[in-house]
Order: C-alpha cells, then sequence, then structure tokens
C-alpha cells in the first residue's frame, strides 16, 4: 500500500493531516520487522494460532509454507466468503508475506493465477521466495501501492485484502481501483479494521497507531459506504471478536472508540 493526501471523496470523510512520508516509512519499517522477525514484540498478534482462531482451515494451511504463516499479521478471514475457483485469476492487495496468496493459489489451481501486491521489500520478496521454494508457479508478487494497482481494466475475478486498507489515507481510490481492475461481477473479499466512533485528532495523527492498523481506520458506516460508492453491492459483512490487539495502547484505543475487525464480501455492479 502507499500513503496518499486524504481523499475529499463524500463517501468518507477527510483524513487528518497525518504525515504521509513519516507514515510509510513507519508502515515499511513495521511491516520488515514482520517479514524478517516475526517473533518480535509488535501491537498486534501474529502466526498460525492467530490463523486458525480466525477461521483459517488448519488442512490448507498445512499445505503451505510455514514461514509465510509465522509472518501473518491478518486481521479476519475472508477465504469461504470469496469462494475462489478452479481458473479464477485473483489479486491480493497488501500481499504481506504471502499467506493469502498462497492460500488463494491453492484454491484457483494451475489453471488460474495469483498476483501478490506489496510495497515493502521485505515482505515481497519473502513471499515470492516462499512461492518458488514451494513450488507455487500460479503466484507472482509485484511491487507497487494499493491506490494504484499495476493492472488491465476488467481482469481479475477476485480481490482479496487482510488488514491493509485501513492504511490507506485514500480509501475510496483504493475501492475505486479494486473495481476496476475486477470483471463485472467479480467479487471483492476482505478483512480490516473499522471503529464504532470516530477518532480523535491524538490517535489519528499518530503514525504509529497508523501503521499498528489504528490510527487509520473508517467508521463502519463510512468505510461501507466508500465500498457502494466505487460500484460494489455488499452482501456479507460480519465481525471478528477474536480479533484483539496486544499492546496496552493500541487496547486502550480498541476499547475507547471501538475499534474491531470486520470481514466483508462485495460484488461489482
Amino acid at each position: 500500500m502507499t500513503i496518499t493526501a486524504p481523499s475529499t471523496s463524500s463517501a468518507a470523510p477527510t483524513s487528518p493531516a497525518v504525515d504521509r512520508h513519516e507514515l510509510e516509512a513507519r508502515v515499511k519499517a513495521m511491516y520488515r520487522e514482520v517479514a524478517e522477525t516475526p517473533e518480535g514484540d509488535f501491537h498486534f498478534e501474529m502466526g498460525r494460532a492467530l490463523a486458525e482462531r480466525l477461521g483459517y482451515d488448519p488442512n490448507a494451511l498445512d499445505r503451505i509454507p510455514t514461514a509465510a504463516i509465522d509472518s501473518f499479521a491478518g486481521v479476519g478471514h475472508f477465504l469461504d466468503l470469496a469462494a475462489i475457483q478452479p481458473g479464477e485469476t485473483v489479486l491480493d492487495l497488501g500481499s504481506g508475506s504471502g499467506m493469502d496468496s498462497l492460500l488463494a493459489a491453492l484454491a484457483t489451481g494451475n489453471a488460474g493465477r495469483v498476483l501478490g501486491l506489496d510495497m515493502t521489500d521485505a515482505q515481497r520478496e519473502k513471499a515470492a521466495r516462499l512461492a518458488r521454494e514451494g513450488g507455487f508457479h500460479n503466484l507472482e508478487f509485484h511491487a507497487g501501492y494499493i491506490e494504484a494497482p499495476p493492472f488491465p481494466d476488467a481482469s481479475i475475478d477476485v480481490v482479496i485484502s487482510n488488514g491493509v486498507i485501513n492504511l490507506s489515507a485514500d480509501k475510496p481510490r483504493v475501492f475505486a481501483e479494486a473495481a476496476r481492475v475486477l470483471r463485472p461481477g467479480g467479487r471483492l473479499a476482505l478483512a480490516d479494521i473499522v471503529t464504532e466512533s470516530p477518532l480523535p485528532e491524538k490517535v489519528s495523527c499518530n503514525a504509529t497507531l497508523w501503521a499498528a492498523c489504528i490510527g487509520g481506520a473508517s467508521q463502519v458506516d463510512d468505510y461501507r459506504r466508500a465500498i457502494e460508492a466505487a460500484g460494489f453491492g455488499v452482501q456479507t459483512l460480519r465481525e471478528h471478536p477474536e480479533y484483539h490487539f496486544l499492546t496496552e495502547s493500541a487496547r486502550g484505543a480498541s476499547e475507547t472508540y471501538g475499534v474491531k475487525s470486520i470481514s466483508l464480501l462485495a460484488i461489482k455492479r
């Protein structure tokens, strides 16, 4: 993903003026650590225990490289909503160390194709290496930003994303670009962090809390309206109460402002 100037779209309120250069640097630094030292201390939980608690199939996890699961920092489970079919083309926005991309590659099979997109070199390089070592020939990883995916119009069947869109300061553009690359009737299946009430500037202008998936979270109704304004119909939206933050500062913000994990399925109209 990238950090862009806040959107002025009516689909979502303008974000406070977090320093986007500082934010991008912090996000890259944090997720480089996620890739390289997943055993480190973070605001959020990681790894297989989290994945299984969120609803991932243990048998599917057994079929992909363990190192990708170790660096899994997602916030929910949505692959059942995505219902990826053999032969489909899938785009993973903010693919990280590749766990969701690898699982999507299992689902789409050799006749399909999975494209991972991530701005953090260490994450992308780790994911590509694990895919090669695991013999996944239908999976490739691209450098880029979720606000500007470098793929043709109407070339994708399913767009997926896990815990990444909250990091963008221009969420309407992310959803508009997802709609652009999807074929008519294409599916957007994602998990993300949203809030029940507005975040004050002391939180939303805090680059550390943005990088921790809190400071950039939108109110859930604004988030849904931004998706619908991009040309989607939301079919399913569910909460993941089993997801929680680890540090005291992150838990405090979560409890005060109703920060929570959701997953959803939306269809391009």
